[in-house]
């Protein structure tokens, strides 16, 4: 009976028991974020794992992820190796500013027993599945729109105000320089950067930074059409361009090689994800490479959309997601997405005053200079076809479109090396 008992005591059902009503909330998150996935088809390849990461590593007792293992930014070799916790290492770690909930979750003389996720979030701390993520949407990019039209990469950088004007309300709220960058990056519109960012940054963030940042790429078709109608006259958007020239084979091979050289030497923190961004591409466009090609596009990123997907969900523990911080960083997220579309609108307005009449800029297509590729182009191509059914924006749009891509990755890579 005593051995029964003791069974039903290790049980969840007696953990919930236990009036843990944070777990039941984070489970019900779950769900409705499972919902959203597979019925409204928010962003689902990657936000149906991240939420079922969510309702693993909230469910009592099945111990598949350790916050302790990755307090206070650091990995914790000695513990994953099997090392107990001992008096010396729980005071580092308060020294550090690791909070009381994620301390309690050990006691000293303890030796955690590594779950599944632990291990699979390992890639994610040492930022390796973005930049194979990275790689995958090098692949599948066609940087021939801005290498046709190099304007187009003023209005990506202009898009990337939406970064920087949402950290600076960061910091003005209370959030320190870390915790900023990695809210900011949300309006890049790019997951995998945002990720990378807030794993090295603000990993306490990562769960609440990932959700955010995925559901309102989902959101991108709702968020942006009010806000580019708002900026711009009807006039404006019925601004017709001439078709893009023919980008030569060269200019293709050539241009991933460039930038890699011009941003590793630029921004070299920049490096590891526009690297893998544009070899990716040099895959693609060389010709010789079709197997690591379609490998990259395919098989490699879907293994690690699954990976990243599950660990960085995990990481939305009931002691960190449900906090005042989570419903900011919420609130941010939109704040930041619609900066960066209105950034990117109003800019190629400026630059219309000095192009002359027959080579001006659709105001629309500004607003694809925020790297949800291609999703953030096509909202262009609707608006604007919308007000001139002959308009064919989508072209010029995947201009600043894939240049946001290579935008917010630099973005990122400054962040890093500001605060990192």
């Amino acid at each position: 009976m005593d051995a029964i008992l003791e069974f039903l005591k290790q049980t969840g059902f007696y953990l919930f028991s236990q009036g843990n009503w944070k777990m039941i909330a984070m489970i019900l998150i779950a769900f409705v974020l499972i919902y959203l996935a597979i019925v409204k088809k928010f962003e689902p390849l990657l936000l149906l794992p991240i939420s079922f990461g969510m309702l693993l590593t909230n469910l009592p007792g099945a111990g598949m992820y350790h916050e302790i293992l990755f307090a206070g930014g650091h990995i914790h070799w000695d513990l994953i190796g099997g090392a107990v916790v001992t008096e010396e290492f729980i005071a580092e770690l308060k020294a550090s500013g690791v909070s009381d909930a994620v301390l309690a979750t050990v006691t000293v003389g303890q030796s955690i027993s590594v779950g599944l996720v632990d291990i699979l979030y390992l890639g994610v701390k040492l930022g390796i599945y973005p930049c194979l993520i990275f790689m995958g949407v090098g692949a599948m990019t066609d940087f021939g729109p801005l290498i046709a039209n190099p304007k187009s990469l003023l209005l990506g950088a202009a898009a990337q105000f939406g970064i920087f004007a949402v950290f600076a309300v960061a910091r003005c709220i209370g959030f320190d320089v870390m915790e900023a960058s990695s809210i900011g990056i949300i309006g890049g519109a790019d997951g995998p950067t945002a990720i990378f960012v807030t794993s090295k940054l603000a990993p306490h963030l990562l769960g609440p930074v990932a959700v955010a940042a995925y559901s309102y790429m989902a959101l991108v078709p709702v968020i942006q059409p009010p806000i580019m109608k708002l900026l711009t006259t009807k006039k404006e958007r019925m601004i017709v361009m001439k078709e893009l020239r023919q980008v030569s084979k060269t200019e293709r091979i050539l241009f991933p090689i460039i930038v890699t050289v011009f941003v590793a030497l630029l921004v070299p923190s920049a490096a590891p994800l526009v690297g893998c961004l544009m070899l990716g591409n040099l895959f693609k466009e060389s010709g010789v490479t079709e197997r690591l090609s379609k490998t990259v596009q395919n098989e490699l990123c879907n293994i690690v959309t699954i990976v990243l997907g599950v660990s960085v969900g995990a990481t939305a523990t009931a002691t960190t997601f449900l906090s005042l911080s989570t419903i900011k960083i919420i609130v941010m997220g939109v704040c930041a997405f619609a900066f960066a579309t209105a950034a990117g609108v109003l800019f190629a307005k400026f630059m219309n005053l000095f192009l002359p009449e027959g080579k001006k800029i659709n105001p629309l297509i500004g607003s694809a200079g925020v790297s949800a590729v291609p999703m953030a182009a096509r909202v262009s191509q609707m608006v604007g076809q919308k007000e001139n059914p002959g308009n064919f924006l989508l072209m010029h749009a995947m201009g600043p479109n894939v240049a946001g891509v290579i935008g917010s990755a630099i973005a990122a890579g400054v962040l890093i090396a500001l605060f990192g």
